[in-house]
């Protein structure tokens, strides 16, 4: 083996001008490798890190999807074409699915919470003319955002480290309709109404999945993410009952959906919602026929007895979307999901366990898309530089004829040929391939040392799972890359291989002589 390695190192040196072509493209083929992939472990790393710390824990309890969606914290995903806004439905057995988790000496934190979608805006309706009169202005400059509203005296011990730069926390005991406002939001709508928002200013919500909801509350505060760099979409915090209007969560509502009691909206007669009085009775005078004399009587003497259709109205301060919940062993996701799905089986609860990643399936969906794209691209590069390769070694065969068939002649067996030249192979191989290492690790050192981010961009911060650009080598990314590397040299190092053994000595002489 010795002699075998001592005559590939000769040989590599004599024929320098093709072990430069082909350590070339196996150096910069691995420092392509382990860039991409440290990247989008870079990628996959923050944006893991910010949903977890921030926004659904290490793993979520909801309802089940209705059929043929899927959901996560932000919306239901309906593939429907029917145009119906699909809402998040409600945990119905939120009380088990605490004593669940309770029980549960995995998890270390849990908190409730309600996840709806709105519009800001002041005054009596929203102006979107801003889109057409302002060329500056664009769809993503209107003011909309995501809506969460948490249990008050859990939420923020899970989810804290909101950065409040102007006004105060949410206060859960006021009653009032607070909103705790993203700055990002602040600049939105300052710049799409061409107005100010400031603290304690009045301002109306209207829910961008339902339909008409308007609800007014006060601006209590404004503050930044606990992640500066977060790929998460502007957020709004807000009180539970002001978020429980927009998400349907009213007892009408659940009603409708969970069938209580065997009752229905539709077990109710229209008199039982506006009142047995005629509508116009009380409009005319028993005098005479005509309007003359008609007496418009006041609004709610119109509609009747209207107290059963606003309890229906009202929101129920039970109702909640999600348990977000927070382990001890980060490692043990997995195994904690998979025992409390099957202890919500056995019970037979409408209640479904899931982990962060879909929890946030709008986001992550969107990184595994760039990583199925960027796996593609490096297959198609690592075919074409084992195809070059490939070539140079077939030339390489062809050049040594001579050399092949005085080796066969002096009596070199055909395994001997092939150790030969797979010991060449493996040699430029390992060495390109850990020069390859090095120059990517350089360049990953100098790159995350300066710090670059992308925090102007939305679409560019979900791509990049955060604004900021990063690059996360591991060993495993550094070791898979070589151990490929190596296995591709050697896969194309076949053909060129079964051609040198096919050269017989008499044939190999006589070409060397000619």
């Amino acid at each position: 083996m010795r002699v075998i390695f001592q005559l590939a190192l000769r040989n590599l040196k004599e024929h320098k001008a093709k072990t430069i072509i082909i350590s070339m493209f196996i150096i910069f083929g691995t420092a392509i490798v382990i860039l991409g992939n440290s990247f989008m472990e870079s990628v996959n790393r923050g944006l893991e890190k910010d949903f977890r710390a921030n926004y659904t824990g290490d793993l979520v309890v909801s309802a089940h999807a209705p059929e043929g969606t899927i959901m996560d914290i932000f919306s239901v995903n309906s593939s429907s074409f029917t145009g119906e806004i699909v809402q998040i439905p409600a945990l119905t057995d939120i009380n088990q699915v605490q004593e669940i988790l309770d029980s549960t000496p995995e998890i270390e934190q849990k908190t409730k919470m309600i996840s709806t979608q709105g519009i800001l805006f002041k005054g009596d309706e929203i102006d979107l003319s801003a889109i057409q009169d302002d060329d500056s202005v664009g769809l993503l400059d209107i003011p909309m955002f995501i809506m969460f509203a948490g249990e008050g005296d859990t939420y923020f011990d899970v989810f804290g480290g909101q950065h409040i730069v102007e006004g105060r926390a949410l206060d859960y005991t006021t009653g009032e309709n607070e909103l705790l406002i993203d700055t990002r939001i602040k600049e939105s709508f300052e710049k799409f109404f061409k107005e100010s928002l400031n603290v304690g200013d009045k301002v109306l919500v209207m829910g961008a999945n339902t339909n008409g909801v308007v609800r007014e509350a006060v601006v209590v505060g404004f503050y930044t993410p606990a992640n500066e760099h977060s790929a998460m979409f502007q957020t709004i915090y807000c009180t539970p009952d002001f978020a429980r209007a927009f998400a349907d969560l009213t007892y009408g509502t659940l009603m409708e959906e969970e069938g209580e009691a065997g009752v229905s909206l539709s077990d109710f007669s229209e008199d039982d919602f506006f009142g047995d009085d005629d509508l116009f009775g009380d409009m005319i005078s028993d005098e005479t026929d005509t309007f003359e004399n008609a007496e418009v009587m006041d609004y709610d003497s119109i509609l009747g007895d209207t107290s059963l259709r606003d309890e229906l109205n009202k929101t129920d301060n039970g109702a909640w979307h999600f348990v977000p919940a927070k382990i001890s062993d980060k490692t043990k996701t997995a195994q904690v999901v998979a025992e409390l799905n099957k202890k919500f089986d056995d019970l037979g609860l409408d209640a479904v366990a899931m982990d962060w990643e879909a929890a946030g399936f709008s986001y992550t969906s969107s990184v595994k898309g760039i990583n199925v794209l960027f796996n593609v691209l490096v297959i198609i590069l690592a075919i074409v530089v084992f195809i070059i390769i490939m070539n140079t070694m077939v030339v390489s065969v062809m050049e040594r004829t001579s050399e092949i068939g005085t080796m066969r002649a002096l009596g070199a067996e055909k395994k001997f040929v092939r150790a030969l030249f797979h010991t060449e192979a493996l040699t430029i191989t390992v060495l390109s391939a850990l020069a390859g290492t090095v120059l990517s690790l350089v360049f990953i050192a100098i790159f995350n040392s300066l710090g670059i981010a992308v925090d102007s961009n939305m679409v560019a911060k979900v791509i990049l799972g955060g604004g900021e650009i990063q690059f996360a080598p591991t060993p495993q990314i550094i070791i898979a890359t070589i151990v490929v590397v190596i296995i591709g040299s050697l896969l194309s190092n076949i053909y060129p291989v079964s051609s040198a053994l096919k050269i017989t000595p008499l044939k190999a002489l006589s070409k060397g002589a000619d």
